[in-house]
């Protein structure tokens, strides 16, 4: 049985696994912008959206509930498109 401090270390090491991707998909939703910019789509595509929650909600095996998938997945893309809008507003 693993102690409190050797599962608290995972979790970290988790975080940091986390922290690297979430900044990984950061840069590649402000890459986005760039060409959203370029075709002159909007920034927001309510379709894509429920599509990426909908194909997280499907792969998720728990025990995290879906609402809370769901939750995670909606902060994820909100702060995305703030960073596309801060993107094109720097880009004018």
């Amino acid at each position: 049985m693993k102690t409190r401090n050797e599962l608290r270390a995972e979790i970290d090491a988790i975080d940091s696994q986390l922290l690297e991707l979430l900044n990984k998909r950061a840069r590649l939703a402000i890459e986005i912008a760039g060409l959203k910019e370029r075709e002159g789509s909007p920034i927001v595509d309510q379709e894509r959206e429920r599509e990426v929650v909908s194909r997280a909600c499907a792969a998720n095996e728990g025990p995290l509930q879906r609402r809370a998938v769901a939750r995670i997945f909606r902060t994820l893309m909100r702060e995305s498109r703030g960073l596309q809008l801060r993107h094109q507003c720097r880009v004018r």
